[in-house]
């Protein structure tokens, strides 16, 4: 994990530090008045359409950043649900035991389960919440 935000910290510091040369290359370019050759234009279109991918990729992070924190809260509700329905099964299921009471076991095996499920989910959710956190 602590590789994932290292190497997001230095993704971000390098769009940043490319960003900039960018701008000030393209600024450079616009202010000049004398005839360009064609390797400065190809430069200039490289340097555009690395501005222009940077870009992109920033907006696609901050849009994956928004998936995941829709994620986590949609898990986060439905977790709650779920063990309120896996709590009850357990509360069922142990309140009719006997000899017969096939439903009753299978009840409080499901709700058992289903704890134990939600347990991994909520330590993912945490995780993926940790992650977009720190981005």
């Amino acid at each position: 994990m602590e590789a994932f935000k290292k190497q997001a910290t230095r993704l971000r510091e390098q769009v940043a530090k490319q960003q900039q040369e960018i701008l000030k290359h393209l600024g450079r370019f616009s202010n000049e008045g004398i005839i360009v050759d064609e390797a400065e234009l190809q430069c200039n279109q490289h340097l555009q359409n690395l501005y222009s991918s940077t870009r992109t990729a920033k907006h696609f992070q901050k849009n994956i950043v928004r998936g995941v924190e829709g994620f986590v809260s949609i898990s986060s509700k439905e977790m709650e649900i779920l063990r309120k329905l896996a709590d009850e099964c357990c509360k069922y299921g142990a309140d009719n035991q006997n000899e017969n009471n096939h439903v009753a076991r299978a009840a409080l095996q499901f709700g058992a389960s289903h704890n134990l499920m939600e347990n991994e989910k909520e330590t993912l959710v945490g995780v993926l919440n940790d992650q977009v956190f720190y981005i």
